[in-house]
C-alpha cells in the first residue's frame, strides 16, 4: 500500500507537478534566435496564413492535444472544481506522453456552465491537433462534446465516455467468443446512468446488443417508460416493463456492466444470472462485486474490474493514447464510430497473441494466455501501440474523415520501432 506521504512527495519533489515544455530546437547563438523568435519566425507564419495547413508543417499542432476538464466529475471524487482536479489532466498528460509521445496541455476551465466551456474550447483551436475532455459532469459532458464536434476541425473526444466503452468492448467480444455466446442474443444489465453507461450503452448497442435486450438502472431503479423523472438521455433506454429494481431485471441477464457504486450486486443477483454469466464491475476504487467474492460464488463467472490487483482490468489507458495517435497522424477532423470500433477490434486481436516474457514480467505472471482471465491486455503492453493506432488510422481514411493518407504498413513498422526504442 503506497503511502499518503509518498503520493504527495511524488508530485512535489523536484520541479513541481508531473508536467514540463521543452525546447525541440537548438537555441544556442544568435543566428537560432533569428530563426527560432524574430525576423525569421515570420517566414512559417506567412506560409501558414497562405495554408492553414501548413501548421501541422511548422509548428507542435500536429502532435499536441489539450485536456481539457472544470472539473466537475473527477475519478471518484466528483465535483472537486477546476483547480483542485489539475493533478489528474497532468497525469493524463503523462500517460499521453509516456504511451504514445503526445504532448499536452492541460486546460482547467473554472465554469460550470457548458456553453462557456464550448466557447472557451472553440477559441482555443488553432493550438492544438485534438481535444480530450475529462472528468466534466454529466449530461453537460454530452451536450458540450456533440455541439463541439459540431463546430470543431479536429478530434475531440470525452474520454469518461468512450473510453471505457472501447476497451470494456474488446473485452466483451472476448469474453463472448469464450463463453461461446452470440452478442446479439445477449441480455444486458447496465447499473449506473452517467456519462460512462449511457455510452457503453450505446456502444455496445453498435457492437451488436439490441437495444431492447439492454436493461439500464440508475439509483431510483430500473429506467421504463412508466417513469416521470428521467433525462432525455436516459429515456433512450427506457423499457416497457414493470419490473422495477436491479434484483428484479438482473435474473437471466448474460453481462452485468456496472458503473455505479460498490458492493451494488449481492450473492442473490449473481446466482441468478443465466449460465456463463459476463460481469464487469467498474466502480472505482471499489466495485459493485470484488473479483474474488464474485469466483466464490459461481466458477463459470467470467469477471472484469477497473483495479490493477485483479485480472482483466479495464483501463482507459488502453485506448485514448494509441485513438490520439492514429487520429493525429492522419489529421483527421474527428474520432468517429468506425474508428472507436476499429480500436476494440484491434485490443480484442491483441488478447489472443502470445504475450512476450517482458510484459509477463511487468505483472509477475508465469504466463498470460487468452482466456478466462486474460480477456484483454494489460494496460502497460507496449504493442497496442502498433496495433490499435494504425487500425484507427486506416479506419480514419476509409471514412474520409482523414486529411492526409499514409501507408498502413509502414507506419504501423514505424511505430513498433519507435515503441521499441522507447521514442
Amino acid at each position: 500500500m503506497i503511502s499518503r506521504e509518498e503520493i504527495l512527495k511524488y508530485h512535489e519533489s523536484g520541479r513541481k507537478g508531473k508536467i514540463e515544455v521543452i525546447a525541440t530546437k537548438p537555441l544556442n547563438n544568435s543566428r537560432d534566435l533569428s530563426i527560432a523568435y524574430t525576423p525569421g519566425v515570420a517566414i512559417p507564419c506567412l506560409e501558414i496564413e497562405k495554408n492553414s495547413e501548413d501548421a501541422y508543417k511548422y509548428t507542435a499542432k500536429g502532435n499536441l492535444v489539450a485536456v481539457v476538464s472544470n472539473g466537475s466529475a473527477v475519478l471518484g471524487l466528483g465535483n472537486i472544481g477546476a483547480l483542485a482536479g489539475k493533478p489528474v489532466m497532468e497525469g493524463k498528460g503523462v500517460l499521453f506522453k509516456k504511451l504514445a509521445d503526445i504532448d499536452v496541455f492541460d486546460i482547467e476551465i473554472e465554469s460550470s456552465d457548458p456553453d462557456e466551456i464550448i466557447k472557451v474550447v472553440k477559441l482555443i483551436e488553432p493550438t492544438f491537433g485534438g481535444i480530450n475532455l475529462e472528468d466534466i459532469k454529466a449530461p453537460d459532458c454530452f451536450y458540450i462534446e456533440s455541439e463541439l464536434k459540431k463546430i470543431m476541425n479536429i478530434p475531440v473526444f470525452h474520454d469518461d465516455q468512450h473510453g471505457t466503452a472501447v476497451i470494456s468492448g474488446a473485452a466483451l467480444l472476448n469474453a463472448l467468443e469464450i463463453v461461446g455466446k452470440r452478442i446479439e442474443e445477449i441480455k444486458m444489465v447496465v447499473n449506473g446512468a452517467g456519462a460512462a453507461g449511457i455510452a457503453c450503452a450505446k456502444y455496445y448497442n453498435k457492437l451488436g446488443i439490441r437495444k431492447e435486450n439492454i436493461f439500464m438502472c440508475d439509483s431510483k431503479g430500473l429506467i421504463t417508460k412508466k417513469r416521470q423523472d428521467i433525462n432525455g438521455y436516459k429515456i433512450e433506454f427506457a423499457q416497457d416493463t414493470n419490473l422495477s429494481t436491479l434484483k428484479e431485471i438482473i435474473i437471466g441477464a448474460d453481462f452485468f456492466f456496472g458503473v455505479s457504486i460498490k458492493d451494488i450486486l449481492s450473492e442473490e443477483m449473481i446466482k441468478s444470472m443465466n449460465k456463463n454469466p459476463i460481469v464487469f464491475a467498474m466502480a472505482n476504487p471499489d466495485p459493485e462485486i470484488s473479483y474474488e467474492k464474485a469466483l466464490s460464488i459461481r466458477d463459470d463467472v467470467i469477471m472484469a474490474t477497473g483495479r490493477s490487483d485483479s485480472p482483466n482490468q479495464v483501463n482507459n489507458l488502453l485506448g485514448f493514447p494509441y485513438i490520439f495517435r492514429g487520429a493525429l497522424d492522419v489529421r483527421a477532423t474527428e474520432i468517429n464510430e468506425e474508428m472507436k470500433i476499429a480500436a476494440t477490434r484491434a485490443l480484442s486481436l491483441l488478447t489472443h497473441k502470445d504475450v512476450p516474457k517482458s510484459i509477463r514480467n511487468k505483472y509477475n505472471e508465469r504466463e498470460l494466455k487468452f482466456g478466462k482471465d486474460y480477456i484483454i491486455p494489460k494496460p502497460l503492453d507496449p504493442r497496442v501501440l502498433y496495433y490499435v493506432a494504425p487500425d484507427v488510422a486506416k479506419s480514419a481514411v476509409e471514412t474520409g474523415v482523414a486529411r492526409k493518407i499514409i501507408d498502413i504498413d509502414d507506419y504501423r513498422l514505424e511505430l513498433k520501432k519507435k515503441s521499441e526504442a522507447g521514442f
